[in-house]
């Protein structure tokens, strides 16, 4: 058929050649397919014997031209094929091509395997395409961007390894390696303000928040998370060796009562006290320079006064004056016990945050192996996509929190947040932030 549709006449024997062949490849698919049940047996030989009896009819010809023309119609795409329906599960051999397809099952495979809807799929490769596109050679064809996308997505969200996510996607581990750092950086330029310190509209919002929870001009709550890993081979080893007798990096994340992430600092080895990792963080040298706790003064009980300040647990020393954490200890009086249980109930959106974080993308939760020089920069790229889903309302699978363990037993998955807190109560080595800490639990009863 040419370009207009018009097909050229064939005399007999080409007709009769065409439908041998036509019947050639239907008898083929048919002895290809597993059937075991009696009845799927005699449908088979049934439509055998039809087929026989249309070769030896007189009508042969004409039935030889309709089912050629049929063909190439279906090869031009003129006839639209049937999407499978959602009861249906796709098995075409890898993930990507599954990914690609359009029918009613797409949606939920999207979120399984990218954490994410196709639209808003599409919407991430519309923002980064720009920064992974690659140009054509005469060497080679380049990847499409929203294969290059979907890869680092799936690799951060089922923490496969290299070698089984390539190939799923039809690529090699080289170019694996390669796509991961190039989505890192796209996504880092694309949504560069995904991660900031709250301004304007959207810090009153937040300081409402925690005012209504018995905390004025508290900008969220602050705390570390190990990222377990391989064994560093280019780095002295001891100094990843943490308390849990594993090796990891630690990961300091400032969160607000909608689980969004506003300040984040990773890459200090796991055996490194949180406390320091704080005092060389750019939160620290901010605070210092008076850039970031600029809300309107907050006159509290016995004459204190506060312009901000996080919650913490009891790993951060009272000496740091805008971290107010718990008292702690065993012998506690009611009020103390109380103003405990307030924060604690305040500071929980950051353990809801680190199991929304970790559990959606599995990679971190899990060890793997990794190149230290950009793991810190994934795992930011990874809290930009948190706040990115979160904006997009893509709601978070509660089943997400548990797994099965190798005994078969179902437990609640571990999010490694890292514990330097002592065993009872400190004494105080800062009067300004004890008075803040007094303050806020006498406003209170």
């Amino acid at each position: 058929m040419d370009a207009h549709g018009c097909g050229s006449f064939l005399d007999e024997e080409e007709m009769e050649a065409v439908a041998t062949a036509v019947t050639a490849v239907v008898l083929n698919n048919m002895n290809h397919m597993s059937s075991s049940s009696r009845g799927m047996r005699l449908q088979l030989r049934k439509r055998r014997l039809l087929l026989q009896r249309v070769m030896e009819a007189p009508d042969c010809v004409a039935t030889c031209q309709a089912v050629f023309q049929m063909c190439s119609a279906l090869s031009c795409g003129v006839f639209p094929r049937a999407t499978p329906r959602w009861w249906i599960k796709r098995r075409t051999g890898g993930t990507w091509e599954d990914l690609r397809q359009s029918d009613d099952a797409t949606a939920d495979y999207y979120r399984d395997k990218l954490r994410m809807s196709r639209a808003l799929f599409n919407q991430i490769v519309a923002a980064c395409a720009a920064h992974v596109e690659k140009k054509v050679t005469h060497y080679r064809t380049p990847i499409p961007p929203e294969q290059v996308i979907a890869f680092a997505l799936y690799r951060w969200a089922s923490g496969e390894t290299y070698e089984s996510g390539t190939s799923a996607f039809g690529i090699g581990r080289a170019i694996g390696l390669q796509v991961v750092r190039d989505v890192t950086s796209a996504l880092l330029k694309a949504y560069s303000d995904a991660i900031k310190w709250p301004v304007g509209r959207r810090r009153a919002q937040i300081l409402r928040g925690f005012r209504e929870k018995g905390f004025p001009n508290c900008f969220g709550a602050i705390d570390c998370t190990h990222i377990f890993i391989d064994k560093p081979s280019n780095a002295p080893s001891e100094n990843y060796y943490d308390k849990k007798q594993k090796f990891s990096v630690q990961a300091q994340v400032v969160v607000v009562l909608d689980l969004r992430v506003i300040d984040v600092h990773v890459g200090y080895p796991g055996s490194v006290h949180n406390v320091r990792v704080l005092y060389n963080s750019q939160l620290w040298r901010r605070v210092e320079q008076g850039e970031l706790f600029d809300a309107p003064s907050e006159n509290l009980p016995h004459g204190v006064v506060t312009r901000g300040y996080l919650l913490g647990d009891n790993g951060y020393p009272v000496a740091c004056p805008w971290i107010v954490q718990p008292y702690g200890g065993i012998n506690q009086g009611p009020d103390e016990e109380r103003f405990d249980t307030w924060q604690k109930v305040a500071r929980g959106c950051m353990e809801r945050a680190f199991g929304r974080l970790k559990c959606m993308w599995r990679l971190f939760l899990r060890t793997h192996k990794t190149n230290l020089n950009t793991l810190p920069q994934q795992f930011v790229a990874v809290c930009t996509l948190h706040n990115i889903l979160l904006d997009a309302g893509i709601e978070f699978d509660d089943n997400l929190l548990w797994e099965v363990d190798e005994d078969g037993v179902r437990r609640r998955v571990d999010l490694t947040i890292v514990d330097n807190g002592a065993g009872g109560r400190r004494e105080c080595t800062n009067v300004e932030g004890d008075l803040l800490r007094d303050a806020l639990r006498d406003r209170r009863l």
